[in-house]
């Protein structure tokens, strides 16, 4: 059901909406990546649609307007995200979000409320805001109508416009323990959940992906791989992200950066005296390979994945990125 929180969010959740009288037409959420933010955002926005909210300021679940977002349905609710559907109904990944779903957002929020209570509006992620979009968005936080809430996720507030971040209250979204995370992944049938939690940097929603037995050997492909850079095939290597289908093959160079990240970001906490975080399976090669790369190119390279990491979405051969990043790793140990 749209709106169910994750265990490590109810609390938050609940002394949240105990101030929903005093609601901010701007609220910012903000946190890493699978951490459950739009899970947060969605119980939100159902509470605030309620037409019976109960005292406690959730929502009661059996009225109409809960009833439409739980079909995804509801007049009042709008959400801008990284996807746009095209004339057959199929989604395409975006790079940003452009001014005019920002101009049809803001047009839409000074309409009357189709069903008489609020109005709200997701985007996920704000930082996706070009310049021209954070502007216009920035222009409707000023003067809100009444009555309508912007809720705005963000992985990394730090790339959004100071000047839109200064209109809304910021909420960090709860970051589960690793006891927490640890047993809603036990939950969720998965096998060795500290195992997969590390990899995932202690994010629960990117780490029961990450728990698929495919994915899993995977890893171990290209881990291996990593871990004599001398004999890497960047060639043969960068060609499984082609492996499955086309729409698949951003989603799996994505990944390839997120594993390639890890690994450097661990190798560099090796140099400097460390352990690895995200690979401890991986504690000895690491180890080894410390002793062979000069900490200034690893820390060039790593921050260039990042970069990387950003423009994913872009129209890119995800291939012939996976080679060059592979080349560039090969190359710090020359």
């Amino acid at each position: 059901m749209v709106g169910e929180l994750f265990p490590w969010q109810i609390e938050a959740a609940r002394e949240a909406l105990a101030r929903r009288d005093n609601w901010p037409h701007g609220l910012l959420l903000t946190g890493s990546r699978g951490i459950g933010k739009r899970a947060l955002a969605m119980h939100f926005a159902r509470a605030l649609l309620c037409e019976r909210p109960r005292p406690d300021g959730s929502a009661c679940g059996a009225c109409a307007s809960c009833g439409y977002v739980n079909a995804g349905q509801h007049p009042d609710l709008r959400v801008l995200e990284l996807v746009e559907v095209d004339e057959d109904g199929e989604a395409k990944p975006l790079s940003e979000i452009k001014i005019d779903p920002v101009r049809d957002l803001t047009a839409w929020s000074l309409l009357t409320s189709h069903r008489g209570f609020a109005k709200v509006g997701i985007v996920d992620p704000a930082e996706a805001l070009n310049i021209a979009a954070a502007n216009a968005l920035l222009k409707t936080l000023e003067e809100p109508p009444p009555s309508t809430f912007f809720l705005l996720l963000s992985h990394h507030p730090g790339q959004m416009a100071p000047t839109l971040r200064s209109r809304c209250l910021r909420m960090a979204a709860p970051r589960p323990s690793r006891e927490q995370a640890t047993s809603w992944l036990e939950a969720q049938g998965v096998a060795n959940p500290g195992a997969v939690l590390a990899q995932a940097g202690g994010a629960p929603l990117a780490a029961l992906r990450l728990a698929d037995p495919a994915w899993q050997e995977e890893r171990g492909v290209w881990l291996a791989a990593l871990a004599r850079p001398s004999a890497l095939p960047a060639v043969a290597l960068a060609a499984r992200v082609e492996t499955g289908a086309r729409d698949e093959r951003r989603d799996r160079l994505t990944l390839v950066i997120d594993w390639l990240a890890a690994w450097t970001s661990d190798l560099a906490r090796v140099v400097a005296g460390g352990v690895p975080q995200r690979n401890p399976d991986f504690t000895e090669t690491l180890q080894a390979l410390a002793t062979s790369v000069a900490p200034p190119a690893l820390f060039r390279y790593h921050r260039s994945l990042a970069e990387q990491r950003a423009l994913v979405t872009h129209p890119l051969q995800p291939r012939l990125v996976a080679e060059s990043l592979l080349l560039g790793y090969r190359e710090l140990f020359v």
